[in-house]
């Protein structure tokens, strides 16, 4: 730019000269004195643009020679901004998932604030193989052998039921009944044996529970529900013992996790 003005110049000042009249001697000493001053500063920046040139060529000189360094040492740089890459990728995903651990988190605890009602009711609400459930005393709801409930265990599940029926996030929840009984195997009867004891024991519960209310169910909507029977094979104290087989003989409503839900629960209801 000053090349170009200082160009400028020197034709303004030819064709001043060659005029040779209209200017004063105080003019064209000032006119003399800018084009001094106009020279300087093109030589101070073509001076300025020589360091910037030298200075890019020392740098990209070290750039080369630290490539040289690092090739020689095995590193591949283009396998490295691959894997810095592959790394971001990486840590934006982990961050996605802590997010949705995070909400899955939130919901569990808030389930299990709104399940710990039934504890009033003298049930029990616990983390078993990464599934939330409500268990129920068997003796509590059936006599020896059989799969009518007694009026004590109806009017506990009913009131289960109104827990559930009255909390809209509850009521949209998928559960199982799941019926277990002891090891003793059974005299006789019409269920043959603890498999057929237990599954009709969770069919009368699952019926009760979902019978609408003027009928005098529960009123839980039957899509939500499934009943299931497990016998002796889960039981969760020692059948050597009469307290021991009385706790395994329990009916337990399940909640059934969402997809998004499957992960340890058990490590959630700890914290």
């Amino acid at each position: 730019m000053l090349a170009r003005r200082y160009s400028q110049w020197i034709a303004g000042a030819l064709m001043f000269a060659t005029a040779g009249c209209g200017y004063s001697q105080e003019e064209w000493d000032a006119k003399v004195r800018e084009n001094d001053s106009l020279r300087d500063q093109l030589t101070t920046e073509r001076q300025a643009h020589k360091k910037c040139e030298a200075d890019n060529s020392a740098a990209n000189q070290q750039i080369d020679e630290l490539k040289r360094q690092l090739t020689e040492r095995g590193v591949n740089l283009e396998n490295m901004t691959a894997s810095l890459a592959e790394q971001k990728k990486a840590l934006d995903e982990y961050a996605r998932r802590t997010e949705q651990l995070d909400a899955i988190r939130k919901r569990f605890e808030v389930l299990q604030q709104k399940l710990q009602a039934l504890t009033q009711l003298g049930l029990q609400v616990e983390v078993r193989n990464n599934k939330m459930l409500i268990r129920l005393p068997g003796d509590v709801l059936f006599d020896s052998g059989s799969d009518k409930l007694k009026k004590e265990g109806t009017d506990i599940l009913l009131k289960v039921a109104e827990v559930i029926r009255t909390d809209a996030d509850l009521s949209k929840r998928h559960f199982q009944v799941a019926g277990h009984t002891d090891s003793k195997p059974l005299a006789g009867g019409p269920f043959r044996d603890n498999w057929g004891l237990s599954a009709m024991r969770a069919r009368s519960v699952t019926v009760l529970l979902t019978t609408p209310t003027d009928k005098g169910g529960g009123g839980l909507p039957p899509a939500n529900w499934s009943a299931s029977g497990y016998g002796d094979t889960d039981p969760v104290a020692s059948n050597e013992t009469d307290d021991g087989r009385q706790k395994n003989r329990r009916v337990e409503l399940v909640v059934q996790p969402d997809m998004s839900e499957m992960l340890n629960l058990k490590s959630l209801a700890t914290k």
